[in-house]
């Protein structure tokens, strides 16, 4: 753990590492791919560990608790689950960005993790990142209107030197872990199949929510001393619709801070 800690430290993220053999990525991802045939698309839909049970226990994986540990101490929430999708050679890209920009949290005791169902390569549109870049804190985003980029404000650092990014391939059943003031980007799938990737955010229990009273998370290791957070609840089966219906309230809340810090 040594080593992670301290490449995470120096480099801003930690990559590659094997938390699951490739059968049981492609068997998640048969689970995934079955719901949606009920939901549609999942991507990007918010806290979907309280709607499908496989997140949930992606997120709880010994292995990667046991990572984020090492990085964020013995007290963890699970703050957020998302499955990252791109469609086969589509236009779908992902800006310059760093993550933390605007979830409205007081501090930066945080970790994301992004694991790969399918193979993540440089063809299909796996992250870049730059190394060292989390050092300088937050830095200035520009709001765009481009409707290919997944993120909610098309939010966007410019002037890059994209020469000092490296290419983040993972294998299916491989994540890699990331701070929230790394800058990070990822361009458009160009082969025939999806890519798929499921981004688990982890927080200290220390840290709080300045932008409303209703924000929620799950303790997943340790003890919280705080309850700074409404308590989100795990889903138990394959696909929980009640949970399900409940979304458009989670992700309500999530644009509202969102829009509140982009106003900031």
């Amino acid at each position: 753990m040594q080593s992670l800690k301290s490449q995470f430290e120096e480099d801003g993220y930690f990559s590659p590492l094997r938390l699951f053999d490739k059968s049981t990525a492609l068997s998640y991802r048969e689970i995934l791919e079955t719901v949606e045939q009920k939901t549609g698309s999942l991507n990007y839909r918010y806290k979907i560990h309280t709607v499908l049970d496989i997140a949930y226990k992606i997120a709880t994986n010994k292995e990667l608790l046991d990572s984020v540990e090492a990085l964020l101490g013995p007290n963890i929430l699970l703050y957020n689950t998302s499955f990252v999708i791109k469609e086969p050679n589509s236009k779908a890209h992902i800006s310059w960005h760093q993550d933390l920009t605007y979830w409205g949290f007081n501090d930066d005791k945080q970790v994301a993790a992004w694991i790969a169902l399918s193979d993540a390569t440089e063809e299909n549109g796996c992250m870049h990142m730059i190394p060292g870049s989390h050092k300088g804190g937050q830095l200035p985003h520009r709001t765009t209107k481009d409707s290919n980029n997944l993120l909610h404000h098309g939010q966007t650092i410019e002037g890059v030197s994209e020469e000092q990014s490296r290419c983040i391939p993972l294998k299916a059943g491989e994540t890699s872990l990331h701070h929230g003031w790394t800058m990070h980007t990822s361009y458009p799938n160009k082969s025939d199949d999806r890519r798929i990737g499921l981004t688990i955010n982890y927080i200290s229990t220390d840290m709080f929510q300045t932008q409303t009273e209703h924000d929620s998370a799950m303790l997943v290791r340790g003890v919280d001393h705080y309850n700074h957070f409404k308590i989100d609840t795990p889903s138990s089966t394959i696909f929980d619709e009640n949970a399900w219906n409940k979304q458009k309230d989670y992700e309500d809340l999530l644009y509202q801070t969102y829009d509140k810090m982009n106003r900031a």
